[in-house]
């Protein structure tokens, strides 16, 4: 299988846990000359709030109003300065199933996944994000656990 592409999913709160991703993503996606895609899904209504926050109005795109929240560009600048190609995409809707949607139109060929340490109640379980991509996305997933 050749890995031409990796897309990885960056939520709101992903900045804090950045570091195990970056790292897994950049050993995986570097040697492989693969080119990073980012994908980040809203909900409709923080779609609509971006949008309007950020001057978009009524024109808000979704990979346009994703290219300009800050996790993201944060996750971009790590990315381009470990040398990797980097591309955002934007989806409005549900999470887990916007990310399998960015993974289809992409064309990714693996998925990365962050999470975090959860109790020891919650470890049966994965988050309902990461379990709905894990079990429909159509390629290979990689969970990153932080922490």
């Amino acid at each position: 299988m050749a890995l031409d592409s990796v897309l990885v999913a960056v939520g709101p709160g992903d900045a804090d846990r950045a570091d195990p991703v970056v790292t897994a993503v950049s050993d995986v996606a570097g040697p492989a000359d693969a080119t990073v895609v980012l994908g980040h899904v809203f909900s409709p209504t923080r779609f609509e709030e971006m949008g309007d926050r950020l001057g978009f109005g009524d024109d808000a795109v979704p990979d346009a109003v994703a290219a300009r929240q800050a996790t993201v560009m944060e996750f971009r600048d790590r990315f381009t300065e470990a040398g990797l190609d980097v591309r955002i995409r934007g989806q409005v809707g549900d999470v887990g199933k916007g990310i399998v949607a960015l993974v289809e139109e992409t064309d990714a060929d693996l998925v990365f996944v962050g999470g975090r340490r959860r109790r020891p109640s919650g470890k049966a379980v994965f988050g309902s994000v990461a379990q709905t991509v894990l079990l429909e996305a159509p390629c290979p997933v990689t969970f990153v656990r932080s922490g």
